[in-house]
């Protein structure tokens, strides 16, 4: 599971095999700094993220939950 550190959070984001299919999806989940310097806050449980999008193979679905975890993290900010 690829994971990217962006102003502090911790972005998780994968492509999974959709079951029954032969198509992926895009899934993220976000962490944030706690009060304990060893512990991080599970601010955005891992969830399907475009839901209607059925991607082709885990390449592309992992792109778009990049770009959808970078929007998703715009929205925590405001």
């Amino acid at each position: 599971m690829p994971i990217k550190m962006i102003d502090g959070y911790e972005v998780e984001y994968t492509g999974e095999l959709l079951e029954g299919t032969a198509q992926w999806g895009a899934f993220v989940s976000i962490y944030a700094p706690s009060s304990n310097p060893m512990h991080m806050a599970h601010i955005y449980p891992k969830r399907r993220v475009s839901a209607d999008l059925k991607l082709m193979d885990q390449h592309s679905a992992e792109a778009e939950a990049e770009r959808a975890a970078a929007q998703i993290l715009k929205e925590l900010r405001s």
